[in-house]
Order: structure tokens, then sequence, then C-alpha cells
């Protein structure tokens, strides 16, 4: 089953909404939000993405916390999210409540397994959509990615899993019939956190630039430390744009962060810290550090109901 495009199993009259085959009673039509202006990402047409609207985050909540998280995000953020319903994710047999988040700031597919999780799935941070996954996949593995989990058919599509060097995994999927632009414009394109050890820093970007056909728009060997809760100190920032979406990787040299930097895989966009923190407050999240006040904005570091942790900042801060 689809990993990055939620398979609702058995609907007698299911139709494709954002990836995700529900029927259409559960299903609330996402409002339409504007693109993003001149920061918009422009990666090079060869790229088999599909565009960073179809790069799901994907958010595996703590037992029966499935709603409580898509709730608060949605408060906090806007948007809306698919009825939770019960299916199989997995080539292999398995059950999971599941649900879509569509908000403004990022695509989340959210997972509450009622049955233990199959390896290597809950460890791959993203969903991409992508034009073909056979093809897709064959071109990660010559660029220096590992298939962990082979293509392999599900009801409307194909899926697999990859692993970039350092250990980063990614699951790719394509619907074979997807119905034109059906998942809603990002008025923010969110961050893909990535932490690589500086000795595979290399042979990660060497392999995620050859794949994504994405470009380095930051490259910081001596950036401050206290980003990522380490004042005093500098680590290696580097931002990638690609039609994936955005990336920020993380390396220090020793290895040593301090709780909960690590955890999160996103990094969401806002116009107002405080006022999107407040609201996240309001709605059942804890601020876990921060806010850190930096030469170009703002970033704190929030746990949401369900356990899921992303980091925000407003400004230029990446």
């Amino acid at each position: 089953m689809s990993y990055g495009k939620i398979i609702s199993v058995g609907a007698a009259a299911a139709t494709v909404l954002a990836g995700v085959l529900t029927s259409p009673a559960a299903t609330a039509t996402p409002a339409p939000v504007p693109p993003r202006a001149a920061s918009a990402i422009a990666p090079p047409d060869n790229a088999m993405a599909m565009g960073p609207q179809y790069s799901a985050f994907h958010v595996y909540v703590q037992p029966g916390q499935l709603e409580a998280f898509a709730k608060s995000w949605v408060n906090t953020f806007g948007g809306n999210y698919v009825k939770p319903f019960t299916t199989q994710l997995t080539p292999t047999p398995s059950s999971a409540l599941a649900t879509q988040v569509f908000s403004p700031v990022a695509l989340l597919s959210v997972f509450d397994f009622t049955t233990p999780v199959p390896y290597p799935f809950g460890q791959e941070r993203t969903g991409w959509g992508v034009a073909d996954t056979d093809a897709a996949t064959r071109q990660a593995r010559a660029d220096g990615a590992a298939s962990l989990v082979a293509a392999f058919p599900d009801p409307i599509g194909r899926d697999s899993v990859i692993q970039f060097p350092g250990g980063i995994d990614t699951q790719l999927w394509h619907e074979t019939a997807l119905s034109p632009n059906p998942f809603p414009a990002l008025t923010t394109v969110p961050d893909n956190r990535v932490y690589v050890p500086s000795d595979t820093l290399p042979a990660f970007l060497k392999s995620y630039l050859a794949f994504t056909k994405g470009r380095v728009v930051l490259d910081d060997r001596d950036a401050d430390g206290a980003q990522i809760g380490a004042p005093g100190t500098t680590y290696h920032r580097v931002a990638i744009t690609s039609k994936y979406g955005n990336t920020v990787i993380i390396s220090t040299a020793d290895g040593y962060l301090d709780n909960p930097f690590g955890h999160e895989v996103s990094g969401i966009e806002v116009p107002d810290l405080t006022a999107t923190v407040a609201k996240a407050q309001a709605n059942g999240a804890t601020v876990l550090w921060g806010p850190y006040a930096g030469q170009g904005g703002h970033s704190a570091m929030v746990r949401f109901p369900g356990g899921f942790i992303t980091e925000i900042h407003d400004g230029t801060l990446r």
C-alpha cells in the first residue's frame, strides 16, 4: 500500500484527493491557497518530482492521538484533514488508522498503527510524489542511494522506500491516474530538516543533489550553534531547494545535541512566530525550546499532541 498517498481500502465509491483514496463523504475539499511568490523554488526541468505540494511529512503519532494531532495542527496553521480510516499501508500485513492533513504550510500523512510497524516503515521522514516510481528508484540507486523496499503495487499506483547516505529514509510514490492538481498549493514551502554526520555529509550531498536535481542556496561551515541549542559553538548548515521542496542539512563535528534537536523532521515558515506559538499552545502543543532570536528571524521547537516535534520559524531564518 501507499505511504505518501494514503489508501482507504474497500470504499465503494472512492475518489482520489490529494493522494488519498477515500469515500467522498469522508473527505472535505481543501480550500485553495495562493502559491508562494518570488521566493518560489525553480529547480531544473528534468527533476522527477511532481512538486513540493506532493511531498508529505510522515507523522507517527502515539496510540489514540491521531485526531488530537490533526485538530491541533489545523487549528494552528489552517487547512483541514481527511476523516480518519483504518487501512493497510505496507506491502506486508499491518493495520493503521490514517489521515491526510492539508495545511498551507505543509502536507502531512498521519498514522496511528494498531499492529507492530513492519521494518523499515516508521523510519522514513517523507513521502515524495514522483512521475514514475520504478524509474525514480532506479535513478536513486544510480545516484548513490540504497533501495530499502523495492517498488511494490497498490490499488492506484506504486511505491518504494530509499535511503540516502547517512541513513536518511524517504518513500517514493506515484498514482497511475492522478487527476490534475489535486493537491492545494502551499503558501510557504516547509523545510525537510536532516541531521547528517560529518563523516557522511559529502556522500549524502553528492547523492541527494544528484537525485533531487537541487541547488545549494546556503553553505555555512560556521553557523551559529545557538540555532540548534548549542550557544558558543558552530556547525555546518546547508540549505537546498529543489522540486521536492526545501531541505536544511545540519551537521556537527561531534554529534553532541541537546533534546529535542535531531528528533524533528520539519521546519515550518510562518509570518509571526510569537503569534503562531501562542496559537499552538492554545491547541495543546508544548514549546520544547526557544524562541531563539537570530539575525534573520526567530525559531522555536514545538511538540504537538501525539508527540510530533517540528521547528517553526519566521523571517529569513531557515
